[in-house]
């Protein structure tokens, strides 16, 4: 089994593929010939705009951070004002969002349609992580003071602060126990 402790702090701002804002990748798995199976990022968005296209791809749209957004997908209206709230969207439709009061942070889980599948999850307390056999389990907590117990790894526990992730590729990484919330999600394949 393959467990990594994905740190908040290593994560360098990149500009989105379009140019109009900045992400910060927490995981990613590269798919056989055409870009990711499936990645999971952090968005800043600061202003109104267009959405990048990523054709063949299913998104899910978590707001962790500010009042939400309008999201304009294909034309129809999704008020996305519900804090820690998935929204699933097709990802190749026309997407603009429009912030609703200032700034927000999303958590953008981006998956290949027909060949991976993702659920997406925001947990309180204590929750056991299970990756399904050839997918994987990603944990990311949105308070410090989250811990994985450490009976997978090095038999210590591990402090997760905010924006801290744990990502199992097979099997459980363990106990999570948050101090307040953590997005978990579970990507398996179709």
């Amino acid at each position: 089994m393959s467990t990594r402790i994905l740190r908040a702090a290593d994560r360098t701002p990149v500009p989105w593929k379009n140019g109009g804002g900045l992400t910060r990748e927490v995981a990613a798995a590269q798919g056989r010939t055409d870009g990711f199976d499936w990645r999971v990022s952090l968005a800043d968005v600061t202003a109104d705009g267009p959405f990048s296209a990523f054709p063949g791809v299913d998104r899910t749209l978590t707001v962790v951070e500010g009042a939400g957004m309008d999201l304009v997908v294909g034309g129809e209206h999704h008020i996305v004002d519900e804090p820690l709230w998935p929204h699933d969207f097709p990802g190749d439709r026309p997407t603009d969002g429009f912030l609703l009061s200032g700034p927000v942070v999303n958590l953008n889980v981006m998956y290949r349609r027909g060949r991976t599948r993702a659920e997406t999850a925001v947990v309180c307390g204590t929750v056991r992580l299970m990756a399904p056999p050839g997918g994987a389990v990603l944990a990311l907590s949105l308070d410090d003071g989250a811990v994985l117990d450490g009976a997978v790894l090095d038999g210590t526990d591990v402090r997760l602060d905010r924006y801290d992730a744990v990502l199992a590729e097979s099997g459980s990484p363990g106990v999570l126990r948050t101090m307040g919330q953590a997005v978990v999600i579970t990507f398996s394949d179709v």
